[in-house]
């Protein structure tokens, strides 16, 4: 329950178990030299009050101290080790964890993430989770442990005093908890306008040219600086709210110290106690509420960090997928059956028993009006979603079946939306084949047609492209996706508007060198420009989520219908002009 509550892995979770304790021990260990003092003074007392007793020699008391002196830097170090040093190797295992568990996570997961707030998950709230496991966690149970101990001999020890020094803590508690629902609310608010300002932000910084052109910089600012706002009021709000019910806490147990003096006062009195064990009672009274308030400060921050803790845990509990790691279909055709597929319950359904084959060495197209669902078929294709309904087959396997990573290597993709890495122009391409040499990288790369470009950067293959590839221009980073596909050289290739960012002549030869390298693999294209897919083997022509005509091209062009009125069109729009 710790484990899962506090989002630790296993190796965490011990060292947490081992953090209290040493936590325990360390307040433990801090009530040695109040029981020193008790028998120092109790012996020396009675030497005052009977002059006839002997003087108690200082020699062991000296030695009492030095071994309590000890006892408290080994038990302090040991606390440190188990809390603060171990905590960073935590957090370094608890990031990759969740970078794993992203990287097994399907793509839906991410359609139904904001990019922000998966963000704040790996960064923020590891670093939050971070200062939890090394000053929150251990110090709340090791101070529970030790203050329910020493509670335990207070109160065995007199009843009547350990009573008036303990009462106020469980009424602070309560009061701490009963005020959670208030604090919760003030917590959402706060993380709410946080995360609202991130999505500003980033919106601001990625759509910064459409801003500028569109004159809308003030307004944009505006804002942005509105959110801000809203981040501020409602922080000052959460931390007004936590303050004042965690100082009143505090400063209420206080009065078990008044209460502990009354009592003891009356008791002495009374003559039912003595002056000695009186004095002793107030020494660890004032010892007991330092661990009591840490009870009550860590509780108040376990309530503001455990909605971060929540978002871990919502990752950790999303379901991967999984599959066989061994992949031996018979040939490469691509079969859909019956397959029905909505991205969201809300958005409605984006395929509906759509049935093809993509035959091995044959370059199958999907063409149809935008919104159909050609990239959604590319894409289940390739098992970046699992279906709701029906079969995707490859050589006859059900990939749902087949873990991914192991399905792609048999696939290699470029799509229209090209994504690059801040890296060189050679280990962009590598990407495609890890182990490839750069004589291969090459070869591929002057294929795609790579050549002319980067023959004008200044240090050729090794110059860096800067972020998803901004120095570069679009046909450029197109081509640069292109290589890594043909480098790869997988039995299934993927191309969705493969060549939508090039100029005719590369287009043309591209296409060219495309054609002779992807021969005898299964190809499924995807382009709206009708020459692209003249010379396909077969055409899947898709709308509305259902496939309405699939054939060879000169097949759908004789039976005049959706294919061929698309072909007519885009010759019509071929003679437009200003």
């Amino acid at each position: 329950m710790l484990r899962k509550a506090f989002a630790l892995t296993e190796e965490g979770y011990a060292c947490l178990k081992k953090g209290a304790a040493a936590c325990a021990l360390a307040n433990l260990a801090l009530m040695a030299p109040v029981m020193v003092l008790y028998v120092c003074t109790e012996a020396f007392l009675g030497h005052l009050v009977d002059s006839a007793a002997a003087l108690p020699g200082l020699a062991p008391y000296l030695a009492a101290v030095a071994a309590v002196l000890v006892v408290l830097f080994l038990t302090q170090l040991f606390e440190y080790d188990n809390t603060y040093s171990i905590v960073y190797a935590e957090s370094a295992r608890k990031r990759i964890f969740i970078a794993e568990r992203l990287r097994r996570l399907p793509l839906s997961f991410f359609g139904k993430r904001d990019l922000s707030d998966l963000t704040a998950v790996i960064m923020k709230d590891c670093a939050d989770q971070e200062r939890i496991f090394s000053h929150i966690i251990p110090q709340l149970i090791g101070a529970g442990i030790s203050t329910i101990v020493v509670a335990v001999m207070l109160l065995a020890f007199d009843w009547r005093l350990g009573l008036a020094a303990l009462w106020p803590i469980p009424v602070a508690v309560c009061a701490m908890v009963l005020s959670t629902r208030y604090q919760d609310r003030g917590i959402r608010m706060k993380n709410d306008a946080a995360l609202s300002y991130i999505d500003g932000l980033q919106e601001y910084i990625e759509c910064a040219r459409e801003i500028r052109s569109t004159n809308r910089i003030e307004a944009a600012l505006s804002d942005l600086r509105e959110r801000a706002r809203r981040i501020e009021r409602a922080k000052f709000a959460c931390e007004i709210g936590v303050g004042v019910v965690v100082s009143s806490s505090q400063a209420f147990l206080r009065l078990g110290l008044a209460t502990t003096v009354l009592v003891g006062s009356s008791l002495m009195l009374a003559g039912s106690t003595s002056l000695v064990v009186f004095f002793a009672y107030l020494l660890v009274v004032t010892r007991l509420y330092d661990p009591a308030s840490v009870i009550l400060a860590s509780t108040a921050e376990l309530i503001d960090l455990r909605h971060n803790l929540a978002r871990m845990r919502a990752i950790e509990e999303q379901p991967i997928q999984e599959g066989a790691l061994s992949f031996d279909p018979a040939g490469h055709d691509i079969e859909f059956s019956h397959v029905t597929f909505s991205y969201a319950d809300d958005l409605g359904t984006v395929l509906e028993d759509v049935s093809f084959t993509a035959k091995e060495g044959e370059v199958t197209a999907l063409v149809g009006p935008s919104g159909g669902g050609k990239s959604t078929v590319a894409k289940l294709a390739a098992r970046f979603w699992d279906v709701e309904g029906g079969r995707v087959l490859v050589g006859g396997i059900d990939i749902s079946t087949i873990d991914p990573e192991t399905l792609l290597a048999d696939y290699a993709e470029v799509f229209q939306e090209v994504v690059l890495f801040d890296a060189s122009v050679m280990e962009n391409i590598r990407l495609g084949k890890m182990d490839a040499t750069d004589e291969e990288v090459r070869a591929a790369a002057a294929a795609a047609m790579c050549d002319e470009f980067v023959e004008r950067l200044p240090q050729g293959y090794d110059t860096p492209i800067g972020e998803n590839g901004s120095r570069l221009s679009g046909g450029e980073r197109q081509r640069i996706s292109i290589a890594r596909a043909l480098l790869k050289d997988a039995p299934i290739v993927l191309l969705d508007e493969a060549t939508a960012s090039l100029d005719v002549e590369n287009e043309t030869q591209i296409q060219a060198a495309l054609c002779e390298l992807l021969r005898g693999k299964t190809v499924l294209v995807i382009a709206h420009r009708m020459r692209t897919v003249e010379n396909a083997d077969k055409v899947v022509v898709l709308s509305r989520g259902r496939v309405v005509e699939q054939g060879r091209p000169a097949d759908l062009l004789a039976k005049n219908g959706m294919f061929a009125r698309m072909v007519s069109l885009q010759k019509d729009a071929a003679g437009w002009g200003l």
